[in-house]
């Protein structure tokens, strides 16, 4: 994933995020609406052939960084997971 940093505060960060689009997006804003300390997160897109998504997360206590990294790591065990079950099933 191929992300840019645009701005970060004390609880909040937004992100450029190159690659990847809603597939990455949709599942990633998902699970970081599932932490308690996160207030708000959401993207948008300007013109979805022209613009990269803006990723906004912003927190009520910890770090946004921290609640990405979190979000992100549940989201890879739960994706290995799901291989693993694919592939007994083959």
């Amino acid at each position: 994933m191929n992300i840019e940093l645009i701005s970060k505060e004390k609880n909040i960060m937004e992100l450029k995020v190159l690659e990847g689009g809603e597939t990455l997006l949709i599942p990633l804003r998902n699970q970081l609406v599932t932490d308690p300390a996160v207030d708000h997160a959401n993207y948008s897109i300007r013109h979805p052939n022209l613009d990269p998504p803006i990723l906004r997360i912003e927190v009520g206590s910890g770090k946004p960084q921290n609640a990405l990294k979190k979000a992100a790591k549940s989201l890879s065990n739960q994706y290995k997971e799901m291989l693993l079950q694919f592939q007994k099933q083959s």
